[in-house]
């Protein structure tokens, strides 16, 4: 004991507080040394106080490459302790008690973070070269690591199992956890999964194929999934991919992005640059909760992913599109006859069903969504995957995961009359907006309404005509019929 003893207060006294061989137990790393960084063996990672807003930081790992070490907001961040708690840019330290316990203390000595960790002998901190940061006892037993928790990022022969989690960052500079995972399900499957603030939703696999569809297997309740280092991953439920660049030994990254996408990303040769090497949806209108609810997602090669609102609605914050947009209009619950429905060709809304309905005519699902209070629209389509041929209706409770996919089927909007009496009525020349020479002229392919306009078809002649994009009408022109 007395050795023991000897050692920690020879570590903690005189050792210095940050190197490539660790953090002591009695030493600490401070928020306002900017030398006090844990750096690998080979250079390749380092560990410390990382900025992440206004005298705001994280204890963060990431790749030390030369621009990294020239300007801080350049370094590719790999892992984080405390996202969701940023601490103080004074009077903040990292300190690795003579108990064994690492612990994240912001300037008011508050516990924003740690290990829960216990030893008996003196313990060390190490980074080593594939940016796993190590807490040792002196007999180099492992008392905990950050491979075990992983934030958004995925190392090579970093393990991925049922107690791991990748969560995107909220967006692009927030580090802040965000709304897409990746993680095991109950079944053994490697999943993706939209978590926001009202719903969630599994969007890969597909939630439209059974789990042997799409190429995955339920029965290895191991749940194990790993990159390696020349870039093959495979997962125990028979998902794998190689990278474009398979076979390099160069620096790599399985990402769980902001956009819901996950990507493998690898480093060129110059050192500074990342490049896509694989990523899971080439289309990212699949990628669930991407524009909210009451919005359609639309993609073009040239013009990107984008969101809109369907019509009769508007943005409800113009700075988030993860909330999605809200009705400019307010539907009687009790007046029937003043419910219209719009066409929308091919578009569909993914889930949230009341119920299928199935060998119900066009007029009838449309009667049964108009006497429905909550009712938001319908889907209409011939045919159905693992179901008899016929006709399908689907009533909506919410108009989520809005895109136009290759799909067979229709959806049929609800809104008041007065918006699709527009459709019947006007035309863009009409109304005489002025607009790109892009945008084309909208036609109804049939209508049987009055001439009635009000100030609430206005702003969604606008959106028609000047909020879309030529490639992006594609959907339209809209049909409309009321119910009796």
């Amino acid at each position: 004991m007395l050795l023991v003893s000897l050692l920690a207060f020879f570590c903690s006294h005189l050792l210095p507080s940050s190197s490539s061989d660790g953090l002591w137990a009695g030493s600490s790393l401070s928020v306002e040394k900017t030398g006090d960084v844990l750096t690998s063996p080979g250079g390749i990672f380092s560990a410390g106080f990382h900025p992440v807003g206004v005298n705001a930081y994280s204890f963060a790992i990431w790749f030390n490459t030369p621009s990294c070490r020239a300007v801080a907001n350049n370094c590719t961040i790999v892992w984080m302790a405390n996202r969701d708690q940023p601490v103080n840019g004074r009077r903040t330290r990292l300190c690795l008690s003579k108990s064994g316990n690492l612990v994240l203390k912001d300037a008011g000595q508050i516990h924003v973070w740690e290990t829960n960790t216990v030893s008996k002998s003196v313990t060390n901190l190490t980074l080593d070269d594939g940016g796993n940061l190590i807490l040792r006892d002196l007999q180099g037993h492992m008392l905990w690591q950050s491979y075990d928790s992983p934030t958004d990022t995925l190392l090579p022969l970093q393990p991925f199992n049922e107690n791991s989690k990748l969560i995107s960052s909220r967006n692009q500079g927030n580090y802040s956890s965000g709304y897409f995972q990746l993680y095991f399900s109950a079944d053994n499957v490697l999943c993706l999964m939209y978590k926001g603030p009202q719903y969630s939703s599994v969007y890969w696999p597909s939630p439209a194929r059974l789990r042997w569809e799409a190429g995955r297997s339920t029965y290895n309740n191991s749940k194990i999934a790993v990159l390696d280092s020349l870039g093959n991953f495979s997962s125990t439920d028979n998902f794998s991919f190689f990278s474009a660049d398979y076979g390099s030994k160069i620096s790599r990254m399985l990402k769980m992005d902001f956009d819901g996408d996950i990507r493998l990303y690898s480093l060129k040769e110059d050192g500074e640059s990342w490049i896509v090497s694989w990523q899971a949806f080439p289309q990212p209108c699949k990628v669930h909760g991407c524009c909210g609810p009451n919005s359609l997602c639309i993609y073009t090669p040239n013009l990107g992913r984008k969101c809109y609102c369907i019509p009769g609605y508007k943005m409800k914050n113009h700075s988030d599109w993860s909330l999605g947009c809200e009705p400019e209009f307010h539907l009687s619950c009790n007046r029937t006859e003043q419910v219209g429905f719009l066409k929308l060709r091919h578009v569909e809304f993914y889930g949230y069903d009341f119920g299928m309905y199935p060998n119900v005519n066009l007029k009838d699902c449309a009667k049964m969504c108009s006497q429905m209070c909550d009712c938001k629209g319908f889907q209409f389509r011939f045919g159905k995957a693992h179901q008899p041929a016929g006709l399908y209706c689907y009533l909506k409770s919410q108009l989520l995961n809005g895109q136009r996919p290759n799909f067979g089927g229709d959806f049929y909007l609800k809104v008041p009359k007065a918006i699709v009496t527009f459709y019947s009525s006007t035309t863009v020349e009409d109304s005489k907006l002025q607009c790109s020479n892009e945008v084309q002229t909208l036609e109804p392919t049939y209508s049987t309404s009055s001439k009635r306009r009000g100030n609430d078809t206005l702003d969604f002649a606008l959106w028609a005509a000047c909020h879309v994009q030529q490639e992006e009408l594609s959907f339209l022109p809209f049909s409309w019929f009321g119910v009796s």
